[in-house]
């Protein structure tokens, strides 16, 4: 288990806590600002041959979502890299604990 009360842990959950507020505001400002309450000023322009306030809130919001989902894994990545938490560094040297019943397999 992890002791939060260590400074490195704090900061990185610090860190963390941050990258998901913002890309959730991201989210919400796309999904409910530019899909429910700025869609009649967005109706005005043109997308695709469709209003852009009613584009927004029926298509462009999931891709909106959908970038947010691959910005998240890269900053998280990058977060976890620079606190030697990644999932790269795979030191596991499996063992007899791992494997208990190998010798009912082979």
């Amino acid at each position: 288990m992890i002791d939060s009360h260590r400074p490195k842990e704090k900061v990185y959950w610090k860190q963390n806590i941050r990258i998901v507020l913002s890309l959730l505001a991201v989210w919400f400002f796309v999904s409910f600002g530019m899909g429910i309450l700025l869609v009649d000023f967005l109706d005005g322009f043109r997308f695709f041959g469709f209003k852009l306030g009613f584009w927004i809130a029926q298509q462009g919001s999931i891709f909106c979502f959908v970038a947010l989902i691959f910005v998240y894994v890269y900053m998280m990545n990058k977060l976890d890299h620079e606190y030697d938490v990644d999932e790269d560094q795979d030191n596991f040297v499996p063992d007899d604990n791992y494997y208990p019943d190998k010798e009912s397999k082979e």
